[in-house]
């Protein structure tokens, strides 16, 4: 469910906290396309947000805490292109 995946920790390979998930992108109301990942920031501050193809994360629920793992590193995902999005509901 959705409602699982948003507010989860997102780990990278390091298993290091990289982020939060935030949202989903989905195409055509049927296709999962991308998961908009919060990163950097503290507190809520600073944070940007970027988009991670969901091939590439592995999901992950164990003593009923729920992760995702993606394959990446700290530095990459800061540096990566950054996704604008805001949560003003329209």
């Amino acid at each position: 469910m959705s409602s699982k995946l948003v507010g989860t920790t997102v780990y990278n390979n390091k298993n290091e906290n990289v982020g939060e998930v935030e949202d989903l992108v989905i195409e055509n109301g049927k296709t999962l396309t991308g998961v908009v990942v919060s990163v950097g920031g503290f507190l809520g501050m600073g944070e940007s947000y970027v988009v991670l193809d969901p091939s590439t994360l592995t999901f992950s629920d164990k003593d009923g805490k729920s992760a995702v793992h993606a394959d990446t590193d700290k530095d990459t995902l800061k540096n990566a292109p950054k996704f604008e999005y805001s949560k003003k509901k329209t």
